[in-house]
């Protein structure tokens, strides 16, 4: 770095950067002696890695210690920057290197970015190390990434950095500014809460707060007031989409209210639209509580229709009401089982024709063909059941649907025992 270049202002978080490993903060798991990175440290031996965790966690600063650690060429490439052309100069140059006995590290910050076609080509240089590879991203890697890089590189993941690891660079903060931060100590947990685990926000936002004018120490609505509160970290187009509606979607069957209207607020609050929510909750309605509640489905559909009435905010609390009550509701899968059961059935037994009583005979060909023979009708027999089997001659009738003895499934129950023992009595 030349003396100009030194001499020019550069962001506080840029500046603490760690220059060791063991100054890296939330990571104890992968940089520790004993944790994989830092047995491969102290080896001296490097593998190809994918390093996956959320913004601020520390992934580039890992891979620029690490080719220090083992003396390798750091070479940094952002994939939504780079591409064929700047990949060919970087591999003919790793080669060169290689010859003269010094290894390459090549980074790629978000490598997800790059396409299939991308990430088949490193691979030759990774199989014979002309270049170890660290790729960083914040997109689960099973589905950016192609499965025959992923068999070359071990995957490891980085922490969303927890309080301790914020206190710690916050301190680091203060000392760098010769001065505490003009927050109490609630204040000072909102700064925490606010930079969500990014450490690198953390520092940024600590600086801003540093340069306001000297006043009494601001508490946690202070604090907010005075910064620009980032939105949670939520990709409606990736896995915390799908992170989140999971976690809202087993909260609610496992009848956790307050978790689920946790989750159902963190979507909202992410910037999820409702209607996506409105739609998943009918799924949960017929899915893991069925006919335990029959009001289960009217009360989602109703609350969908509430909100496509008032939208946003109004109908978010009719959104709300339905996590409520399809939490607290009892629950049961037997219907869904049972649909699940019905299709297997239907695709081993194929076109089976039905009974030919269950057939209508508008014909007189149909009628002399047997449409309709010895059909009983129900509402003739006593007690108004038959007992008359309507599955295919060829199908021995079976059980597909078992009732929960749980909610108004315990009632259902009830009534498939009674047809089952009036047809027992009734049947040949």
């Amino acid at each position: 770095m030349s003396l100009f270049e030194d001499q020019a202002p550069r962001p506080l978080a840029d500046r603490l950067r760690p220059r060791r490993l063991s100054e890296v903060v939330g990571q104890n798991h992968l940089l520790a002696p004993e944790g994989p990175i830092g047995r491969m440290v102290a080896q001296h031996r490097l593998s190809s890695m994918i390093l996956w965790g959320p913004p601020g966690c520390g992934k580039t600063t890992i891979a620029r210690l690490l080719a220090d650690a083992t003396s390798m060429h750091f070479e940094p490439l952002s994939a939504v920057f780079s591409g064929v052309a700047e990949l060919r100069k970087v591999f003919e140059a790793a080669k060169k290197r290689r010859v003269a006995g010094q290894g390459t590290l090549l980074f790629i910050d978000e490598i997800h970015r790059f396409n299939r076609a991308q990430q088949d080509g490193f691979l030759p240089y990774v199989e014979d190390g002309t270049v170890t590879l660290i790729g960083a991203t914040t997109e689960n890697p099973s589905f950016e990434l192609n499965g025959a890089l992923l068999s070359r590189c071990q995957v490891f993941v980085l922490r969303r950095l927890d309080d301790a690891a914020l206190e710690t660079l916050l301190a680091r903060t203060e000392q760098a500014l010769g001065h505490a931060l003009p927050v109490d100590a609630a204040g000072r947990e909102a700064v925490r809460a606010i930079a969500d685990g990014d450490g690198r926000y953390l520092i940024t936002l600590a600086e801003e707060l540093a340069a306001l004018p000297p006043e009494k120490p601001l508490d946690a609505a202070g604090v907010t007031a005075a910064v620009q509160r980032r939105a949670p970290l939520y990709d409606k187009a990736q896995e915390g989409h799908y992170n989140l509606i999971s976690a809202l979607h087993k909260a609610v069957r496992a009848s956790d209210v307050d978790a689920a209207l946790y989750w159902f607020a963190r979507m909202l609050v992410g910037g999820e639209h409702p209607i996506y929510i409105a739609r998943r909750l009918v799924r949960m309605a017929v899915e893991d509580i069925g006919l335990a509640d029959p009001q289960a489905l009217p009360q989602a559909i109703a609350a969908w229709e509430a909100y496509d009435r008032m939208g946003s905010p109004e109908g978010d609390l009719a959104l709300a009401q339905s996590v409520i009550y399809l939490a607290s509701a009892p629950k049961s899968n037997a219907a869904y089982i049972a649909f699940g059961a019905a299709q297997r059935l239907a695709e081993e037994t194929g076109s089976l024709m039905p009974p030919k009583h269950s057939l209508n005979a508008p014909t007189r060909l149909m009628r002399e063909l047997g449409y309709a023979q010895n059909y009983q009708y129900d509402h003739d027999a006593s007690e108004g059941f038959s007992g008359q089997s309507h599955f295919p001659d060829e199908v021995a009738r079976r059980t597909l649907y078992e009732p929960v003895d749980r909610g108004f499934e315990r009632e259902i129950r009830k009534r498939l025992e009674y047809f089952e023992k009036l047809r027992q009595k009734r049947s040949p």
